[in-house]
Parts: C-alpha cells; structure tokens; sequence
C-alpha cells in the first residue's frame, strides 16, 4: 500500500479534456489520433512530487463527465483536497456544467478548494472562436475563492503550472502532513483513447 498526500479530483462534462490533461501532468503525452471513449465511473494516476524539499504523492481521479455517472462522482470526490473543475473555452454549454460541478462540490465538500481550468487554449490560437472569455471567468473564480487557469493538454500550456498551484497550496495548508487515505497506487487505465 502506498499514501496519497493530495487527492485531487478532475470534474467537468463529457469532451473537455479531463483525461486529456491528467494524461499531460502524469506522462507528459497527448494521444490525439486515438477515437474518444467516454471514461466509466472514474480513472486513477498518481504522481509523485518533490517541492521545497519535500517529497510526497499527488493522487488524481478523472471522474466521468456524462450525467448518467453524476451520483458516482461523488464517491470519488469525497475526501478531495483539490477538485479541477474543467470547461472548455470554446463550449458554453461545458462552462454553464462547470459552475453544476462547482455546485455539487460546495454542497459536499466545502472545504476542497477549487481550481477553475479552461481547457483546449490551443484551439483558440488555431482559430476556433473562444465561447468563454477570460475576464468572465476570472470574476466567477474570484467569487468562489478559486484560483482560475487556462490551459492546452496538446501543448503542455499551463498544465505543469495548474498542479504546481495544488501542490503549493497543499504545502501551505495547515497540516500538509496529514494523509488523505490510503490506496494500491495504479497507472491510469492504458486505454486507447484520449479526451482531446
């Protein structure tokens, strides 16, 4: 058995790149040519971090995005010291699911902290129009207490940052020692997909 120090959780709908961004922070790879597969219940990595000169292990769980898994979600939420909640910049329709997620996580674990994600920034910049503008969801984050980036899993943009941001906060945190729960630590699920 081994400890996870921070849990942290992906929430957001289906197709905003959850799976994506967790396969970016943990192996530093983007597989775009692979057909979608929705994720089932939830996904696990964990990776192990060393800043300030401590050493300890950042657990993450990608949650399923379809409605139909929403009651599940909650199982792997539970206990979050960090939930991302995604949205991509170029669907209203996710950013208008992403304050549902921000929702259901203020009534269940208040106390996780959340960290608003944009995702899919190098669309944008390859000329698909942004649905979601920054200063929008600067405000919004600003009014939940939460911290709010944008970032690409295709190019890296700001991932390794996001995470970076959790494992600070996490360092900062009154007890930053205290273990969450403890797992068998297992790759995320080698599938041959990937959420763009």
């Amino acid at each position: 058995m081994s400890k996870v120090d921070v849990k942290v959780v992906l929430l957001g709908s289906e197709y905003v790149g959850k799976t994506s961004l967790l396969e970016r922070y943990v192996h530093d790879r983007f597989r775009s040519n692979l057909p979608y597969q929705n994720t089932i219940g939830a996904a696990f990595a964990a990776k192990v971090v060393t800043l300030r000169g401590k050493k300890f292990t950042v657990g993450v769980w990608d949650t399923a995005g379809s409605e139909r898994y929403e009651a599940m979600s909650r199982i792997y939420y539970r206990g979050a010291k960090a939930a991302i909640v995604c949205y991509d910049i170029t669907n209203r329709a996710s950013w208008d699911r992403a304050k549902f997620w921000v929702n259901e996580l203020r009534r269940f674990e208040e106390d996780c902290k959340v960290y608003l994600c944009g995702t899919k920034y190098d669309t944008v910049s390859e000329g698909t129009p942004r649905q979601v503008e920054i200063g929008m969801a600067e405000k919004y984050a600003e009014g939940l207490q939460a911290k709010f980036i944008e970032t690409s899993s295709k190019t890296g943009y700001n991932v390794d940052k996001l995470f970076q941001m959790i494992a600070e906060d996490y360092l900062d945190s009154p007890e930053p020692n205290k273990i969450e729960e403890t797992i068998t630590l297992t790759q995320l699920n080698k599938r041959r997909n990937c959420c763009p």
